[in-house]
């Protein structure tokens, strides 16, 4: 069994939603049993509740990614506001994907620190995990995360430092390994401290490039992690399953 801990098949934007019982059925048939899908802002968040709350192999996230807010403090607490009745849905099973991000031009620094901190303070209230986007602003993001007391959580499609993949790893972080691990030059923690992901429909891992990325290329990744990590297919999945099972609860 595997499952793909991050991904986007909600979401209108990207996929027709008239293929996903097509999109399911493929992930089945490649041995993924469960996915989680991932909410950006609130009403992307409420899309994938209703989309999990539809099928009983999916679960969902509550996040508000950092590139994703372009109004003021006001209209962040409002939005929060009106998302509250969310987090009591019985399929909610983490916060994400949040973060930082400094990799475009036009970014806002200080919003998105605040937005970060409002968003784990979310998380600590209801000690959920968080799927966390981290690009280019560890510096600021480890301040911000020692703030904090959450439960075991991961940092979503990790490719920054070998030194950040040492403090991840010493902070009791897992780490979301996805089709970029398939193609590109990165650092790679210890297999014991992985959870599949796809973040479809971005990603696709080889030998799919250029095509949408689907939950069931997961046994994609996994057969490249058995050979990166010298393993059985066999391990790697039940190693994977177990940790995402373990951090979210499903």
């Amino acid at each position: 069994m595997l499952i793909d801990s991050h991904c986007h098949i909600h979401d209108k934007q990207f996929f027709d939603l008239s293929q996903t019982d097509e999109i399911l059925a493929h992930m089945h048939e490649n041995g993924v049993d469960k996915c989680i899908v991932i909410g950006t802002d609130p009403l992307d968040s409420a899309a994938a509740r209703d989309f999990a709350n539809q099928h009983a192999e999916v679960w969902w996230t509550f996040g508000y990614h950092p590139n994703d807010f372009s109004g003021d403090k006001t209209g962040l607490a409002r939005a929060l506001e009106s998302a509250e009745s969310l987090f009591d849905d019985k399929r909610l099973v983490a916060i994400g994907e949040i973060g930082l991000d400094y990799h475009f031009d036009g970014y806002n620094k200080d919003f998105q620190r605040y937005l970060l901190e409002n968003m784990l303070q979310i998380a600590q209230d209801r000690q959920l995990p968080v799927s966390f986007h981290i690009r280019d602003a560890f510096e600021d993001f480890w301040p911000i995360y020692h703030n904090f007391h959450l439960p075991t959580s991961v940092l979503h499609s990790y490719s920054d430092s070998k030194k950040n993949l040492k403090l991840g790893l010493e902070e009791g972080f897992y780490f979301g390994v996805n089709g970029l691990a398939t193609f590109a030059d990165i650092a790679h923690p210890p297999l014991e401290r992985i959870i599949l992901e796809t973040d479809a429909p971005f990603l696709t891992p080889k030998p799919f490039r250029g095509t949408i990325n689907k939950p069931g290329y997961i046994r994609n990744i996994a057969e490249w992690a058995a050979d990166y990590y010298q393993q059985d297919l066999e391990v790697v999945a039940k190693i994977t399953t177990e940790n995402a099972e373990k951090i979210f609860k499903i």
